[in-house]
């Protein structure tokens, strides 16, 4: 059992909650951020359980060990609880309470690029069951954006009501990421849920907030609260475990591609400079083969044999 020696980790995390640079984060980044640590208590190395150790009894290898754990249940969820944990030690640092960051000697696993497509059907079927209950419609609506207009989750989680014309039924969105500007139109189907959302919520800022009962707090969803959502209607809709709604944007970009849509305009969808950067989009599919084959012998003009 380590030692404890100064004060123990789950009374620096209460002095953190109380920190000005906490109380500067935005209100989905505090959730996140609270949910992060809550994993990082839970974790019981052998030698100790961390809502009971001491800051500056964590090693290194007790670090690593913790890492792992949260790997176990996927790489970019490790990769949050990790950014949380090191920031809170950096945090425990500046106060005295540790010498050391054992989180920044962990080392990560790799993250392979995920490849899974989700099925036409099973979007629909989770979009049913998210609109089902109204507690999970503003998810359910930034799942639908996402896949729409193969945008990214926290871009849509984000939209502001000034970002859509109504009138012209045009989104007009600068990315976070790369700050590409789109302009991209809604299908009817979207357009008659953003009149409907409009209609019960035009009055808050965001366009899906978060919502409680028959109450909407004017306060996005953050990245990991909508993730937990998700799960809960995937399970609900009874989807495969291997699903995430993060897979939208990909799944869109994906179905442009077996539709045979042009990479400049795939690119002026999905806000991409570089054709190299649709590189990861562009699968080998049956659909996109069949489509090869008939613009290939239909250009043509003639077969091959004539029986």
């Amino acid at each position: 059992m380590a030692r404890s020696t100064g004060p123990r980790i789950y009374e620096v995390v209460d002095e953190y909650y109380k920190s000005l640079d906490f109380r500067n984060l935005a209100p989905a980044t505090q959730k996140d951020y609270r949910y992060c640590i809550k994993a990082l208590l839970e974790i019981e190395h052998p030698r100790c359980k961390f809502n009971k150790a001491s800051m500056n009894t964590v090693t290194p290898p007790m670090a690593q060990f913790a890492y792992n754990q949260w790997a176990e249940k996927g790489i970019p969820w490790a990769t949050h609880c990790l950014a949380t944990a090191s920031k809170l030690w950096n945090y425990g640092i500046s106060l005295g309470h540790c010498q050391m960051n054992p989180f920044s000697k962990v080392s990560r696993r790799p993250h392979r690029a995920r490849k899974v497509v989700w099925r036409r059907e099973d979007v629909t079927m989770f979009l049913e069951t998210a609109y089902s209950k109204f507690e999970w419609r503003s998810v359910g609506l930034i799942v639908q954006m996402a896949y729409e207009w193969c945008q990214r989750l926290g871009d849509m989680a984000n939209l502001t009501w000034d970002k859509y014309d109504f009138d012209q039924r045009v989104l007009r969105l600068e990315q976070s990421k790369r700050r590409a500007r789109v302009e991209l139109p809604a299908t009817d189907d979207l357009h008659d849920m953003l009149v409907a959302q409009h209609a019960e919520l035009g009055h808050l800022k965001y366009m899906a907030p978060q919502v409680y009962g028959v109450f909407a707090e004017p306060k996005p969803y953050g990245k990991v609260q909508l993730a937990i959502t998700a799960r809960r209607i995937m399970k609900a809709a009874g989807l495969p475990d291997e699903y995430q709604i993060m897979d939208m944007r990909r799944t869109g970009t994906v179905e442009m591609v077996d539709a045979g849509v042009p990479l400049p305009q795939i690119m002026s969808v999905t806000g991409h400079s570089n054709p190299q950067s649709v590189k990861p989009y562009l699968k080998n599919t049956l659909t996109s083969a069949k489509q090869a084959a008939t613009l290939r012998f239909n250009t043509a003009g003639d077969t091959v044999l004539s029986i």
